[in-house]
């Protein structure tokens, strides 16, 4: 299999490391918050910060929740973040997509 380029968010470096410092924590008091201990080491989550690695998915899932902010307001370098952290995402939380016409796929039967 060949390489090929992937179009990266040029600014997801710069919003992790503004929400870690908005809630004021240190590198490793992020790990935890993101509940991740077991998962990745604070030379990782430095590594998001200096654009040198990016987080998975799951991950910055993770990040956009303790956030309070929407994965796309992460990914997409024309949106800024709110000027408060932690906001509050414009979609809601899950429990509340119901009225919008989506479903609760995590209900079980």
């Amino acid at each position: 299999m060949g390489r090929y380029h992937r179009n990266k968010p040029v600014r997801l470096a710069e919003k992790l490391l503004n929400i870690r410092r908005a809630l004021g924590l240190s590198q490793n008091e992020m790990i935890r918050r993101l509940g991740v201990e077991d998962e990745i080491t604070q030379s990782r989550i430095s590594g998001y910060e200096l654009a040198t690695r990016e987080p998975s998915l799951p991950v910055l899932l993770k990040y956009a929740r303790v956030g309070g902010v929407c994965v796309d307001v992460l990914i997409d370098d024309k949106l800024n973040m709110p000027a408060k952290l932690p906001g509050v995402p414009k979609h809601g939380e899950p429990g509340q997509l119901k009225g919008m016409g989506w479903k609760d796929t995590n209900k079980r039967k």
